[in-house]
């Protein structure tokens, strides 16, 4: 079942500032449904998780090199993919501060989770705070944010394939190049992703993401090509591919309103987001699809989000979206209702060339 404001039709469709209502509920209102031991990270369980997965890593690591076998190398890659993912999310925690009360902690469990797999801890977090302070905005989104017609389709066939065919692939392009109409790179101090306030965060973790990539360049050179290929190259890709699925699906969906300029609001783009079902990998990546929550106060540590989302339903009513389809089936979906949306129009909708 999927509860949404919903666009049956999927198509171009605008909805006027006078037809969009204002909402029934208030940031107040939704946090005070919540228990207040949900906005308290406990730095023994997060910690916790943080070694479960450092543990599984190194297991799977060390059964690979035992068996070193071809046959089981596509399994390790799967698995290991996923916990590379699922030490992003911890990551991800650390970014938000809801790891710990402690900046030093979150900060330094945030350079161990994610230089391992080749996010620059800095610069991500800040881009990804961008991301939160504007979501569903069509003008200042950071990320899995829609075109509009026109821009579609002025895109050459290059970016379209990449935009629209090749996007779980589109994590490493976007640390470099950020998303499409949008300049600035996660390495680089001078970006205009970053104040210059947060120039020495962002040169501590382009430094260190430069240091791993140089261990792994020195690895190569001692083991071979192969050795790359087996035990890391392997693995990142399946990272990568849940990493872009994972976020995709979070903010694209047909059902999910989009805002242009004085008509969005914060907590209107926190609530364009959609919580997903992804079965019995939920826990195995730290519930990160009970994304809505987490948008709307995302100081509330993973462990906590499906308390606090059962808590903040009954207020949301049927602004609360989430899809139980089988991920395979949403990601279809989105990926075929989903290119641009209406060039004018305060509240508008995905839609699709699809017709």
């Amino acid at each position: 079942m999927q509860t949404s404001t919903v666009n049956p039709e999927n198509t171009p469709q605008a909805v006027s500032s006078e037809e969009t209502n204002q909402l029934p509920f208030t940031l107040g209102d939704l946090k005070a449904a919540i228990p207040a031991e949900c906005f308290q990270p406990q730095v023994g369980k997060s910690l916790f998780f943080f070694a479960r997965d450092i543990l599984i890593i190194a297991g799977l690591y060390g059964l690979a090199y035992y068996l070193d076998s071809w046959l089981f190398f596509p399994v390790f890659w799967v698995m290991q993919g996923t916990m590379f993912w699922a030490l992003f999310v911890v990551g991800h925690d650390c970014g938000h501060q809801s790891f710990s009360r402690h900046k030093w902690l979150n900060d330094l469990i945030g350079h161990l989770s994610h230089t391992p797999i080749l996010v620059p801890y800095h610069g991500w977090r800040i881009s990804h705070r961008t991301h939160h302070k504007n979501t569903g905005s069509l003008e200042n989104d950071e990320s899995w944010y829609p075109l509009s017609e026109s821009a579609y389709n002025q895109m050459d066939l290059v970016e379209k394939i990449g935009r629209h065919y090749l996007f779980l692939l589109a994590y490493p392009v976007y640390l470099f190049k950020r998303s499409p109409g949008k300049t600035g790179s996660h390495f680089l101090p001078g970006s205009p992703l970053f104040k210059p306030s947060e120039k020495w965060d962002v040169i501590t973790s382009t430094v260190l993401w430069t240091s791993m990539v140089g261990l792994l360049a020195f690895l190569t050179y001692q083991w071979g090509f192969m050795w790359l290929i087996k035990y890391y190259a392997g693995p990142y890709i399946v990272f990568v591919i849940w990493l872009d699925l994972v976020t995709f699906l979070h903010h694209t969906e047909a059902d999910i309103p989009w805002y242009r300029g004085d008509e969005w609001t914060f907590l209107k783009g926190a609530i364009s987001s959609i919580d997903r079902d992804y079965g019995f990998i939920n826990h195995i990546h730290h519930d990160i699809g009970t994304h809505v929550a987490h948008h709307i106060f995302l100081n509330i540590p993973h462990y906590n989000l499906k308390k606090a989302t059962e808590a903040i339903k009954p207020v949301l009513g049927e602004y609360f979206h989430k899809s139980d389809e089988p991920i395979l089936t949403s990601l279809w979906n989105s990926f075929r209702k989903c290119h641009f949306v209406p060039n004018e129009g305060k509240k508008v909708y995905y839609t699709s060339h699809f017709r």
